[in-house]
């Protein structure tokens, strides 16, 4: 069993930064790969960012390059999804999620265990 906690999201004016956290639990939680997905309203979750078990790897969608930044921290036991010059695209419910894999696998049925989601709203 894997428990992930979202904290960080909120309202934030475009072009502003913003740092999701996963605070992840469980015996075995390390052997998963973590990714950060999304869903807007209307649209399909996404992935945005995984990182692999190793923590030597990371994934991002292009919508995001450049902007996003995944990292982990296993001492804290928490991913952080780092957010620069944020969009009013961004704007989605963010949850973070674990792949048995380790890999970090782009499709969201591949992650066997979600957090409860964060709202994050970016304002034109």
């Amino acid at each position: 069993q894997v428990q992930l906690v979202e904290s960080g999201g909120t309202l934030v004016q475009a072009g502003r930064s913003m740092r999701l956290s996963c605070a992840a639990s469980g015996r075995t939680w390390r052997t998963y790969a973590v990714g950060w997905l999304r869903q807007a309203p209307g649209k399909d979750r996404a992935l945005v960012a995984a990182i692999t078990r190793s923590g030597d790897s990371t994934y991002y969608a292009d919508s995001v390059k450049g902007r996003f930044t995944i990292s982990s921290d296993n001492a804290q036991n928490t991913v952080y999804l780092q957010m620069n010059n944020l969009k009013p695209e961004d704007t989605a419910v963010y949850s973070c999620a674990a792949d048995k894999s380790g890999l970090g696998s782009r499709s969201p049925g591949a992650y066997e265990y979600w957090g409860q989601g964060a709202q994050v709203t970016v304002s034109s």
